[in-house]
């Protein structure tokens, strides 16, 4: 893919990396499946950098309009940060991480800030979705409603520290089948995920949440779909290492009635809306923008 210049500045990788990331969780969110997305990332990648111009044209705007963002929002923002990273002193480390202080943080907060007003100016005049339109779309898209059995597990993984070692794929597996005696004889499951997992997950005791066939690698995929309700799996062995999963809950496939469906039917339809206005305001911005592909 080439990359795109705006005004001769070039939009970065990352940038497109984090629009994709942005449509893939969008489209995941409304029950989009995996195969679905893999069979079209490319038109999605394609989409990710068209989003990224649009939001350097939208920065770019928001600076040359000077949109007020009132400080109160900046400190909210900065607030909302530091309840999520747990602690002041957490917020200091990932500004140091990320080679930023507060204050240049909190400008680049601005600009961000700048720029959502821009965008609640540019799609104010959008109607809602009416009940019409979205009972309309639940009856066209039938095959949108319908998912296959889920479950709810949690699972605790230990990775060898050099994979290509077998004396350290050796001590992970005795590690792991140490935490698995230990939950047989009666330790609690989330206490030694959150001691002993290499899995992000660990922090919240090795919880998956809710997932279908699929989603998980096949290894993995086949183990949890094929234990009881409140099993501990055998040892199951992945490119990420050893896990133990718990399936905590089962549901059967079935359908969403329109009531389950209607509000992300709701979301998915104002998303779409704005995002048609927000295609023609971006529009006329770059008919004024030198936009190229080198």
């Amino acid at each position: 893919m080439k990359t795109a210049y705006v005004n001769g500045t070039p939009i970065s990788r990352e940038a497109v990396q984090f629009e994709l990331d942005r449509l893939i969780k969008f489209y995941v969110t409304h029950g989009t499946s995996k195969e679905t997305i893999t069979a079209n990332l490319e038109k999605l990648v394609e989409r990710a950098q068209e989003q990224a111009i649009g939001a350097k044209l939208l920065l770019d705007r928001a600076a040359e309009l000077e949109v007020q963002v009132p400080e109160s929002e900046i400190d909210g923002r900065i607030a909302e940060i530091k309840k999520q990273l747990g602690s002041e002193e957490a917020f200091k480390k990932a500004l140091e991480a990320r080679k930023t202080d507060e204050k240049s943080f909190r400008e680049e907060l601005r600009r961000g800030c700048r720029v959502d007003a821009l965008v609640r100016q540019a799609v104010a005049h959008v109607p809602e979705p009416s009940e019409e339109d979205i009972e309309a779309y639940y009856r066209a898209h039938p095959g949108e409603f319908a998912s296959g059995p889920q479950v709810f597990a949690r699972h605790i993984l230990v990775t060898p520290a050099d994979k290509e070692s077998e004396a350290s794929k050796r001590e992970a597996r005795e590690e792991i089948e140490a935490i698995r005696k230990r939950i047989l004889e009666g330790a609690d499951f989330k206490e030694e995920a959150r001691a002993h997992s290499d899995c992000p997950s660990a922090k919240d005791g090795g919880s998956l949440g809710w997932f279908s066939r699929g989603m998980m690698v096949g290894p993995f995929d086949k183990a949890v779909f094929s234990i009881a309700k409140n099993e501990i799996s055998d040892i199951v062995e992945t490119q990420f290492g050893y896990h133990i999963i718990l399936k905590e809950d089962e549901r059967p496939g079935g359908s969403k009635s329109l009531t389950e469906a209607h509000e992300s039917i709701r979301d998915l339809l104002r998303h779409e809306a704005r995002g048609r206005a927000m295609d023609s305001f971006v529009a006329e911005l770059r008919e004024k923008a030198s936009v190229e592909y080198k």
